[in-house]
């Protein structure tokens, strides 16, 4: 009864936060409906659907999305479950105002070395458009680089393996109408470490910019945007190690990536392959590597790795290995890349973190450039 009345109010807190949580569920809707249209639409017989449609739900379309779903008996696991609540976090840190804090510290870096790039390339060649340096993104999340380097007039082809973020990514870049279409509560579901009870109710509204709106205004190159961006589904190591991709990338940029991989020589080789010979490959971000062993290494973890052991030339190479970030620059050099710029430690920056919070995780991420040799040589 105590927690019940002023100040504290419990009951009516679990009712704000249930409608956060609905919310929430509007944008979870809309990137459900964008991602049926583009994965799974295409390949159903129209026939089929109406024959399991009933007819009171034949003008909804989520009625009738979500009824496709159960009778191909789609389960929902944990794994997709964390997923969904992880791009609402990232939607935070990626389309959000609030999130420009983060995105100045990790993408203007970036940017930056690409229009120094550039502007030494375009020395030689005056006439040279931004258009025609072509830039990769693996691990592209929801899409925010790949749009500001669009942005910036560069050609760019961003990679991203998760369907969750495929989907979300796609809903901002090519459905949303307007700034601030969707208002989102990113940390409802977290009830630790909040000072106040009104910092875990407060909302956000994104997307900060219209993405179409924006890229059709840029000025930066003669090649009009809708050109010059892509997005690649796919396994950045078996997509991008084919001999087609092969010398393809003028640039390319992993930030908060390079730590995903299981085994590092993967990635680099993977890059060298892909990188033009002279290429530039920009980094930035921590060595938290995701596949080192953990205490909560529950069973579901490990059945997700069996199911993926089909994919063991991929990502999912089995053996991880946890480097420092002096090794990691001896294996780039190894692998024929002259390392042109290095610091670490000169900034610190969070990732999808609350700044409202009483925990604050702060990374002092490694930041380097380098260059694939020309003669394309093994050192």
């Amino acid at each position: 009864m105590l927690l019940s009345k002023p100040p504290f109010s419990i009951l009516e807190t679990f009712s704000k936060l249930d409608d956060l949580i609905d919310g929430n569920a509007e944008l979870a809707e809309a990137i459900f409906k964008a991602g049926f249209q583009a994965f799974l639409a295409p390949t159903l017989d129209s026939e089929w659907v109406a024959s399991i449609v009933p007819e009171k739900y034949v003008c909804d379309e989520y009625q009738i999305y979500s009824i496709v779903m159960d009778h191909m008996n789609v389960k929902t696991s944990k794994n997709d479950m964390e997923k969904a609540r992880s791009c609402i976090n990232q939607f935070y840190r990626e389309w959000s105002e609030e999130g420009q804090v983060e995105r100045s510290k990790c993408f203007d870096p970036v940017i930056s070395a690409l229009q120094t790039e550039f502007s030494l390339r375009k020395e030689d060649q005056p006439e040279l458009d931004r258009s025609s340096m072509n830039v990769l993104v693996p691990g592209a999340g929801l899409g925010r680089l790949v749009f500001d380097i669009c942005r910036a007039g560069f050609s760019v082809e961003g990679n991203e393996i998760s369907y969750h973020e495929l989907m979300a990514s796609s809903v901002i870049l090519n459905h949303t109408q307007n700034v601030g279409q969707f208002r989102i509560a990113p940390f409802a579901l977290s009830c630790s470490n909040h000072i106040s009870r009104t910092d875990q109710l407060r909302t956000i509204q994104i997307p900060d910019v219209h993405p179409s709106t924006e890229l059709a205004s840029a000025n930066q190159s003669n090649v009009p945007a809708h050109e010059r961006m892509s997005m690649a589904t796919g396994d950045f190591c078996i997509l991008y190690s084919q001999a087609e991709y092969a010398n393809t990338f003028d640039a390319v940029t992993s930030v908060f990536f390079i730590d995903t991989a299981p085994n590092i020589i993967r990635y680099i080789e993977t890059v060298r392959n892909c990188l033009k010979p002279g290429g530039l490959w920009v980094n930035l971000g921590p060595l938290l590597w995701h596949h080192a062993p953990h205490k909560d290494d529950d069973d579901e973890r490990k059945e997700k790795r069996t199911r993926n052991q089909v994919d063991d030339a991929g990502i999912g190479d089995p053996g991880s290995i946890e480097l420092s970030n002096e090794e990691v620059l001896a294996l780039v050099q190894h692998f024929g890349f002259t390392i042109e710029r290095e610091e670490i430690g000169s900034f610190e920056t969070g990732y999808m973190t609350n700044p409202k919070s009483m925990l604050q995780s702060n990374y002092r991420p490694a930041s380097w450039t380098a260059r694939k040799k020309e003669d394309d040589s093994l050192s």
